[in-house]
């Protein structure tokens, strides 16, 4: 991974800066005829999101959403219903590939589990196909990489599914504070504070569902036995599959971070502190977490919190920063905004408000998917899958951090973050809200990961502790589902 992640430098050394900006050559979609012919439309991951998706695509003019697939044969059957009810017809697969295969796709949606993403991304290229990825993009920051490079050799549109780089209001936000309005922006913090109950525990190996295909719902992570209640959803907390509420939840919140301090790279310094705590399951991923990205000249602040406000509290109601649970705090030399998703408040430095931006989120992010394949140019893109490799890359080097990381006494934990007010602050609220939950830091100690050093241009870590850092930049693959060096 020897190559600058700007935009400008990404597109330079892949040789497609002349095109890639302004139009592609009509291949795949619109080979054969104009682009204002019918896009035909598989969705792969059909569970959650994915029906979301099937929703919101069915009443885009001009899309037929021709197939649908799902390695849950359940979850699949329900969505073909559903759509025969609105008098639509799609085909039912359960393997993507034969999706891939398929000469009367031109694009496909995934919403597969994390650890399937890249994977789907990079095939989806190679087959001529143009892509929607969900968030994050990848499970680790190698095969992100990758899902950039094939959608730059193959010349797909790869639109990543961070919808709030469609929100107007944050737009506008962004551009107020980058003009000045409240001075330099001093630090960024991401909150990612949602209620997340315990997975439970079990005795041993689960039985899979009878429904599901479990060899293709695994992919390329390893074929191990089920060692949770939930084959669904509480994959996001184990990490062959997942990547934590950080990469779930929070990486829409750190692609704001990034996306309102207009960074194109990735950090040169890394730390992160935090655990599980509350419960005793089956998950392994942590669920209160300090994320410090040292960004020159304004840093990430990022924190993850899925416990309530305090024991026993009920509702989802949670702690707040400023107001903000899920969103950013964008703090400026005179001021600082407060939002998220649909925008927010320009505050003073008193706290006074001074100026609103309110707007529809991002809910027509499909769309733009839809008019950039048609146009052929990534610039009509709003979340290129560039941007999205990048924020969901920040999530894993945070997890990075965390997993290399020792259960530390709270007080050395305090003495190795005194010279970063910032953290130490953080550090602050971390141990008053693990107490109002009635878990005591000092006893139920936290993880200290390693103060990471990183190279952005060769995407590789270096200094102490980079030979362990970087085995974790990539995964080993299953056969036959792997993504290769060269894609």
């Amino acid at each position: 991974m020897n190559l600058t992640l700007s935009r400008r430098n990404f597109l330079r050394n892949t040789a497609v800066v002349a095109g890639a900006l302004t139009a592609f050559p009509a291949a795949g979609f619109g080979r054969s005829s104009a682009p204002s012919r019918t896009l035909r439309l598989a969705i792969i991951g059909v569970r959650g999101k994915g029906a979301h998706h099937i929703e919101i695509f069915q009443k885009i003019e001009g899309v037929r959403i021709v197939a649908l697939c799902d390695a849950d044969r359940d979850v699949l059957g329900r969505e073909l219903q559903k759509l025969e009810k609105n008098n639509l017809k799609a085909d039912g697969l359960i393997d993507l590939r034969r999706v891939l295969d398929r000469k009367d796709v031109d694009a496909v949606v995934t919403a597969t589990p994390n650890h399937w993403h890249s994977l789907v991304t990079v095939w989806a290229c190679q087959a001529g196909k143009d892509v929607y990825v969900e968030k994050p993009v990848s499970h680790n920051v190698w095969e992100g990489h990758k899902a950039v490079e094939a959608a730059r050799k193959y010349k797909r549109i790869v639109q990543t599914g961070t919808q709030s780089r469609t929100d107007p209001a944050l737009r506008e936000a962004f551009a107020y504070l980058k003009a000045g309005h409240l001075g330099p922006i001093r630090l960024v913090r991401g909150f990612c504070y949602k209620r997340r109950a315990s997975i439970g525990r079990v005795p041993g190996p689960q039985r899979i569902p009878a429904q599901v295909d479990f060899d293709l719902w695994t992919g390329p992570a390893p074929l191990a036995p089920l060692t949770r209640k939930n084959l669904h959803y509480d994959w996001h907390w184990v990490w062959p599959t997942g990547n934590g509420d950080i990469g779930n939840q929070g990486v829409h919140e750190m692609d704001m971070c990034r996306w309102a301090i207009g960074q194109s790279t990735l950090p040169p310094r890394i730390m992160s502190v935090g655990g599980r705590f509350g419960y005793v399951d089956d998950a392994e991923t942590p669920n209160t977490q300090i994320a410090f990205y040292d960004y020159q000249p304004v840093p990430i602040l990022f924190e993850v919190r899925g416990l309530p406000m305090a024991k026993g509290e009920e509702g989802e109601a949670m702690d707040n920063y400023k107001g903000v649970s899920i969103g950013l705090v964008v703090e400026c030399e005179n001021g600082y905004f407060a939002g998220g998703a649909g925008g927010g408040w320009i505050f003073d430095k008193s706290g006074k408000r001074l100026k609103q931006f309110t707007g529809p989120g991002g809910r027509d992010h499909q769309e733009n998917f839809i008019r950039a394949v048609r146009s052929r140019k990534i610039s009509d893109l709003n979340a290129d899958i560039l941007e999205g490799h990048l924020s969901s890359a920040l999530c894993h080097l945070g997890n990075i951090a965390f997993r290399l990381g020792q259960r530390t006494k709270l007080v050395e934990i305090r003495e190795s973050l005194k010279a970063n007010p910032v953290t130490a602050e953080s550090l602050d609220r971390f141990e008053s809200h693990l107490r109002a939950n009635e878990v005591d830091p000092v006893l139920d100690l936290p993880t200290l990961g390693p103060a990471l050093t990183f190279d952005p241009l060769a995407e590789r870590f270096t200094g102490d502790w980079s030979p362990e850092a970087n085995l974790l930049l990539k995964r080993d693959y299953r056969e036959p589902f792997v993504i290769r060096e060269k894609v």
